[in-house]
């Protein structure tokens, strides 16, 4: 078991949604925190909701893209005592075909969704290793586990966080360093809203999208934080948030190469996988 109280937890793109809410819940269980993202006045109320239940923490404006910044940001940590839980969840969207999608705004997700996790594993694994024990949690996706329409660079974003997790799971093992790949299903945040779209795309368009998403996402913020909380105390090496997440999961196992026949019934454009079959964010 994963020990919480009195721990010094690091949490990226806290700002908001999942990461707010995984904050809030380590916060509430005991730990310090040490938390980061580009959105000041976001990352501010996180930490006056921490600081008003009584907890501890520290606030950083870090570009997960930029990899001096997180060992920058990973310094500052260890001179508070060093991180013993990391939660790399800071992460973006990108909604478009392959055949319209950018190179510039594929490496725009990959930069921030994986990479990001990348540099934010190996700047504070030492921490952890010197201290011989703790928990990297890494925010993969539902869209880590299945494909979908228009989300080919969120995909292999995802995917590649769930492959790069499961090897560091796989090295750590006769450790006490426990690691986590958080697999989210539909979650009450801003992701869609915040997400690239074509340049054609229209104001009206964007906010279908988004609504559609509201519509299906089924886990709150909070919700979503207590789940990754409660996997980290129990050492999960795999955390699915909701029940939509646990079904297409179970979806994908029984049937690995046809599950999109099920999931996707008609031709699927650039914005409808967002507005209509897009059950996850992370």
């Amino acid at each position: 078991m994963t020990a919480i109280s009195g721990k010094l937890a690091v949490v990226t793109g806290a700002a908001s949604g999942i990461g707010r809410g995984t904050a809030l819940e380590l916060a509430r269980r005991g730990a310090r925190l040490a938390i980061s993202d580009l959105d000041r006045a976001g990352l501010a109320e996180t930490a006056k909701r921490i600081e008003a239940a009584g907890g501890k923490v520290s606030t950083y404006l870090v570009d997960v893209a930029d990899r001096d910044a997180v060992y920058a940001f990973a310094q500052e940590v260890e001179s508070l005592g060093g991180a013993d839980i990391v939660v790399n969840n800071a992460g973006v969207a990108q909604i478009a075909r392959v055949d319209d999608l950018s190179y510039e705004d594929f490496e725009w997700v990959m930069n921030i969704d994986f990479w990001g996790m990348v540099y934010g594993t190996k700047a504070f694994l030492p921490q952890i290793q010197k201290k011989g024990e703790g928990h990297i949690v890494n925010v993969s996706s539902i869209f880590g586990i299945v494909s979908v329409p228009s989300q080919a660079a969120y995909n292999s974003a995802k995917f590649a966080i769930r492959g790069f997790t499961e090897a560091l799971r796989h090295e750590m093992k006769g450790t006490r360093i426990k690691v986590s790949c958080v697999h989210p299903g539909g979650i009450k945040t801003n992701i869609v809203r915040n997400a690239r779209f074509l340049q054609s795309t229209q104001a009206t368009e964007r906010e279908e999208a988004a609504s559609g998403f509201d519509k299906l996402a089924m886990t709150t913020p909070e919700k979503a934080g207590k789940t990754i909380v409660n996997g980290i105390a129990k050492d999960k090496p795999r955390i699915l948030i909701g029940i939509d997440a646990k079904i297409i999961d179970l979806l994908q196992r029984l049937l690995p190469a046809s599950y999109g026949k099920i999931m996707f019934r008609r031709e699927v454009g650039p914005l409808s996988s967002a507005a209509e079959t897009d059950p996850a964010k992370a």
